[in-house]
C-alpha cells in the first residue's frame, strides 16, 4: 500500500482508493444478498403453521433484529460477550409464546344438547306439512319479490322498528295458503296476531318480512320465514331469502322437517366443522330497547370480537340462523326474539348438523326469549362467556320466562 504525504497528512494513492471502494461495494453486496434470503427465508417459515416462530428465527442466516444483542430474542452468555468483538454467534432465547388474544383454544368436544324438532308430525305426514310450508313461503317471496324494485311506503310500530305495506300483503299472501291447506290449524303471524282454532295441536309462526329495516332501505339481508309447530316443537320450517341487491336480486330457499335433513335449493346443507374460536365467524343482533340487555350484548359483540374472526349483526334472525345451517358463520345469539323470528331457523340449524340452546344454556322452546345456535363443537365455548352474562342478568330482575304461548294451545313442553 502506497501512502502519499500532503502538507503534512498522509493519504492513500488513487489505485488503493479504488481497491478499499471496491472492497467496501462487495461487502455491501453480500449483506445485500444475506438480508435477502433471511426474507425469503422468513415468509416460508412463518407462516408456517408447523414450525414455530422461535425455532424458525433460530434457522435464519443471520439476526433478523438490526441489533441482534440487544433484541428481545437474543440473550448474550458471558462467554459469547467476549467473543462479541470477534463476530462470534450468538444463542437464541426461545419466548413460550407471543401475546395474542386470539391464543389457540383447546376443544373439549361436543356436548349433548336437547333437542328441539317434534319427535312427530302428527296426523299430517312430514311430507304434506312441508309441501305446504314451503309454497307458503314462496307465496310470500312472491310478493316480496314484486316490490323489492319499487318505493316503499313505510310506517312506525316504535322509534325505529319499521313496517311496511310489503310486510301486511306477504303475511295475507302466506295465510290465504295455509287457510286453503288446513283451516282449522291455529296462526302466530308477526303482523295479524293470533287466529284460527287455540285447540289445535298445530302453530304456524310467519315472519312475513324479517329485515324489515333492511328491505326498506335495500340491503340484502332480508327473508320470508314459515314454521310450523305440533304441540309446541318445530315440525316442518322453510325460509327464502332474498340475496343480491338493486335491480340484481335473487333468493334461495331453505326447509327442513323434523328428522329430515335441512336443505338449500334441495341440495342438503351441513354446519361447520370449525372447532377453534379463532377461526370462527359469529353472528348475532340486537334489539330496539338500549337496556341492559343490549348493554350486555354489546359487550359480548366486544369480548367475541377480540376472540373470533369477527362478529357480524345483519339484522335478519331467519336468515343468520340459515347462514349457521348452511356452514359460512359458526353461530348466532340474540335476546328477545319472538316464535316467528325463530320457528323455522332453529329447525334447521338443528337438521343441519347444528345445536340449539337458550343463552344460559337451558333446554330451549319457541316461545322462550333468548337463542343461541351454533356448529355444536364450540356451543360449550360460547355458552362459557354467553351463559355467565344471562345469569347476570336475571340476578338484576330482567324477565326471561316463557315470552308468550297460545291460550289453550296443546304443548308437549
Amino acid at each position: 500500500m502506497e501512502i502519499l504525504w500532503h502538507r503534512g497528512v498522509a493519504k492513500l494513492s488513487s489505485s488503493d482508493c479504488v481497491c478499499r471502494e471496491r472492497e467496501r461495494e462487495r461487502h455491501t453486496n453480500q449483506y445485500r444478498i444475506r438480508r435477502k434470503k433471511m426474507s425469503c427465508s422468513t415468509t416460508s417459515l412463518v407462516f408456517s403453521p408447523s414450525i414455530r416462530l422461535a425455532r424458525a428465527f433460530s434457522r435464519l442466516p443471520f439476526p433478523p433484529h438490526p441489533h441482534p444483542f440487544t433484541s428481545p430474542l437474543f440473550k448474550r452468555t458471558p462467554s459469547q460477550d467476549a467473543r462479541r468483538r470477534s463476530g462470534s454467534g450468538f444463542s437464541v432465547r426461545r419466548p413460550k409464546f407471543f401475546p395474542n388474544k386470539a391464543m389457540l383454544s383447546e376443544t373439549t368436544g361436543r356436548g349433548q344438547f336437547p333437542k328441539v324438532g317434534a319427535k312427530s308430525s302428527g296426523p299430517i305426514p312430514p311430507a304434506q306439512l312441508i309441501q305446504v310450508v314451503e309454497a307458503a313461503a314462496e307465496s310470500g317471496a312472491r310478493v316480496v319479490m314484486g316490490a323489492v324494485n319499487k318505493p316503499r311506503s313505510i310506517s312506525y310500530k316504535g322509534l325505529t322498528d319499521l313496517v311496511t305495506d310489503t310486510d301486511k300483503m306477504s303475511e295475507e299472501s302466506i295465510i290465504e295458503v295455509v287457510r286453503k291447506n288446513f283451516p282449522d290449524h291455529l296462526i302466530l303471524g308477526e303482523e295479524g296476531g293470533i287466529t284460527g282454532d287455540p285447540s289445535s295441536d298445530y302453530l304456524w309462526c310467519i315472519d312475513p318480512l324479517d329485515g324489515t329495516t333492511n328491505f326498506a332501505h335495500g340491503y340484502p339481508s332480508f327473508a320470508v320465514s314459515v314454521g310450523v309447530l305440533f304441540r309446541g316443537n318445530p315440525a316442518a320450517a322453510a325460509v327464502v331469502e332474498f340475496v343480491g341487491g338493486h335491480m340484481c336480486w335473487n333468493s334461495r330457499m331453505f326447509t327442513a322437517t323434523a328428522g329430515g335433513g335441512a336443505f338449500c335449493n334441495g341440495e342438503k346443507i351441513h354446519v361447520s366443522k370449525t372447532d377453534q374460536m379463532e377461526r370462527s365467524l359469529l353472528v348475532t343482533g340486537f334489539g330496539y330497547e338500549h337496556d341492559d340487555v343490549w348493554a350486555t350484548n354489546i359487550d359480548l359483540f366486544k369480548e367475541f370480537t377480540d376472540v373470533s374472526r369477527g362478529v357480524r349483526r345483519l339484522g335478519a334472525a331467519a336468515v343468520d340462523m340459515c347462514h349457521v345451517a348452511l356452514g359460512i358463520v359458526e353461530a348466532y345469539w340474540e335476546y328477545r326474539l319472538k316464535p316467528w323470528d325463530m320457528a323455522a331457523g332453529v329447525l334447521i340449524v338443528e337438521e343441519a348438523g347444528g345445536a340449539v340452546t337458550r343463552m344460559d344454556g337451558g333446554k330451549f322452546c319457541l316461545f322462550d326469549r333468548s337463542v343461541l345456535v351454533s356448529n355444536g363443537i364450540l356451543h360449550d365455548k360460547l355458552l362459557d362467556r354467553i351463559g355467565p352474562a344471562t345469569e347476570k342478568l336475571k340476578s338484576k330482575g330482567i324477565d326471561f320466562c316463557l315470552w308468550y304461548k297460545p291460550e289453550n294451545y296443546h304443548t308437549d313442553l
